[in-house]
């Protein structure tokens, strides 16, 4: 249970119960379970987490690398809750356990006797998490959400088309709606947890993913219609720049990032066009916002005559921002990460040799053990009964 202790892992003695799937809510006990959690995955005994399937295995059905990653240290119990007796193994579960952390919808979690009254007269001082698709007060309450429907809804959709001129609304190719809402979880938790230690109490907390993300995409793209009466179209307009992609080089692409207006002269300096910034259409900070495109067309103009490296060299000898586009395949060789000991290269004991990402905010104390494996479905279910051999 919950306590303050001086001698502690950030989250040690926290137990959650996760009843989620997929990856909004997975990915809030991920992180909660990076930090120390003990993490109680429960599945369905029939596949398990759809996401099990999102990908190719190794070597066992069901350990796609995805959910690997973003189920690693979670201990598995497969529990059929439509069954009297899996729905009073979850009871028994919940009555000791700090966090229910789900994603089912609220009618369903009425029809199995899990919503939060119910859960609160079982451990009434337990924080119940409902991870869910658009908060239960709007007409949109009872649909379904996934990352696709909300960058849709959101408005996210028509991003690229108002960077390309492509009309055809896209999404943007990341589970960023779900991993932004599983963020948003994560901390609503931590701030139930902080709670609880100063009051003694649980609480409900609702994490929307609609709002969420609704939220994390228009702190910027809201712009203009922040206004009454607006005063310019929504879209950031930096974000939107059409001209503002990575540059060419003789032998790829480079991101150049001048973000600061005193750092226009030291760009083209780089360059070897200093002149270029002189020009009358960028005398002022005003002309040279309202001309940006001219200047980033200039830049790709200018950048294909040198190298990447070169180019890297160059900019950051000038403290200018700047890193090579590299290639998704390419990212297991940066020698940053490498530096840092991003990347491990660990040993499953069904799905052999693969690599695992380090949790990435680094603090003063241990968080938890550095080694921590994805379950296989049902995998622990004999020892959380405490049912297994001693």
């Amino acid at each position: 249970m919950i306590a303050a202790g001086d001698n502690k892992r950030l989250l040690e003695g926290v137990k959650i119960v996760d009843l989620t799937s997929v990856v909004f809510g997975p990915y809030c006990t991920h992180i909660l379970g990076e930090l120390g959690a003990e993490v109680i995955k429960v599945e369905a005994p029939v596949g398990g987490d759809s996401f099990r399937w999102s990908g190719k295995a190794a070597a066992t059905h069901g350990m796609a690398p995805a959910f690997m990653a973003i189920n690693r240290g979670k201990q598995s119990i497969a529990l059929n809750l439509k069954a009297p007796a899996d729905l009073e193994t979850m009871r028994t579960l919940l009555a000791d356990a700090d966090v229910f952390v789900l994603n089912v919808r609220g009618k369903a979690v009425e029809r199995l006797g899990l919503e939060y009254e119910a859960v609160k007269a079982i451990n009434p001082e337990i924080i119940y998490a409902h991870c869910v698709g658009f908060g239960q007060e709007g007409p949109y309450a009872d649909l379904q959400a996934y990352d696709d429907v909300i960058q849709a809804a959101t408005g996210t959709a028509t991003l690229l088309p108002r960077v390309d001129g492509n009309p055809r609304a896209r999404y943007l190719p990341s589970l960023i709606a779900d991993k932004v809402a599983g963020l948003h979880g994560a901390y609503a938790v931590l701030a139930a947890i902080i709670h609880k230690l100063r009051t003694g109490k649980g609480q409900m907390v609702e994490v929307p993913m609609f709002e969420a993300f609704t939220n994390f995409m228009l702190l910027e793209h809201l712009a203009g219609l922040t206004f009454d009466p607006p005063n310019a179209p929504a879209g950031y307009f930096r974000q939107i720049d059409p001209d503002r992609q990575p540059f060419p080089t003789r032998d790829g692409y480079i991101s150049i990032v001048a973000y600061t207006d005193e750092a226009w002269p030291r760009v083209f300096e780089v360059l070897g066009k200093p002149e270029f910034i002189e020009d009358e259409r960028f005398a002022t900070r005003k002309l040279r916002t309202v001309n940006l495109p001219l200047l980033y067309q200039e830049m790709a103009r200018l950048t294909p005559g040198f190298t990447t490296a070169e180019l890297v060299e160059r900019c950051h000898a000038a403290q200018l921002p700047a890193q090579p586009v590299r290639d998704l395949a390419d990212i297991l060789d940066d020698p940053h990460l490498a530096a840092t000991g991003f990347f491990s290269r660990q040993e499953h004991p069904t799905e052999g040799a693969h690599f695992a990402m380090a949790h990435p905010v680094r603090f003063g104390v241990e968080i938890g053990p550095e080694r921590r494996l994805a379950p296989h479905l049902g995998e622990h279910g004999d020892s959380i009964r405490g049912t297994a051999d001693p």
